[in-house]
């Protein structure tokens, strides 16, 4: 058994529909193996009918120079002479595999992935812009920002200015209170501060 999902179909650039509800989608289904049966014609109505001009062998060649899709923006088109007729048409678009990749970058890039990346933008653009007083926090932040920004910015493929972008509100860090980092007496080393070890030394909780 054979069967074609037409999705629009034309008799010498006359619409081709369904006989009793007009519609252009439906199915040619041939049987046997004889060439010269007709196909039956299947609507989505549950309509159907008997088609003599469009055989068996008819339906063997439309699927034998149907175009095929390589790209989602590609139409599965068709066009034989039956009987000094043309008949050219539109089959219903199986998938590709670009089809599966756009589908991929509709949701997963554009739901999930792109709010992500814009939100560790937002952080490194805020981080960069805040007033900083401390010189040690000066120097943490600004290269732990330039990092983060600069890792996020190629894995994005770089990124424009927003326009809306607004600086998110700092949480300091309970813990150093923001400074960043703790005041320590040591006899054993000359360091009096160390970074502290919840913020990292930013002196910020998100």
């Amino acid at each position: 058994m054979l069967t074609l999902k037409i999705q629009q179909m034309t008799i010498d650039g006359h619409p081709y529909t369904c006989p009793e509800c007009l519609s252009e989608a439906f199915t040619l289904d041939g049987t046997g193996f004889i060439d010269a049966l007709p196909v039956r014609g299947n609507c989505w109505q549950s309509h159907s009918w008997e088609e003599p001009l469009i055989t068996l062998g008819a339906l063997k060649r439309i699927n034998e120079v149907r175009t095929g899709r390589e790209r989602a923006e590609d139409d599965d088109t068709f066009e034989i002479v039956i009987g000094g007729a043309v008949l050219a048409g539109v089959l219903h678009p199986d998938v590709t595999l670009d089809d599966l990749k756009q589908a991929w970058k509709r949701v997963y890039w554009g739901r999930l992935l792109k709010p992500a990346i814009r939100k560790q933008k937002n952080k490194a653009k805020r981080a960069i812009t805040r007033p900083i007083t401390r010189a040690a926090r000066n120097t943490v932040a600004a290269a732990q920002a330039g990092a983060l920004e600069a890792a996020w910015t190629a894995q994005a493929g770089g990124y424009e200015p927003d326009p809306d972008y607004t600086p998110e509100p700092v949480n300091p860090c309970p813990a150093c209170e923001g400074k960043g980092g703790h005041k320590i007496q040591s006899r054993l080393h000359d360091t009096t501060r160390v970074h502290c070890a919840v913020c990292h030394g930013t002196g910020e909780i998100d």
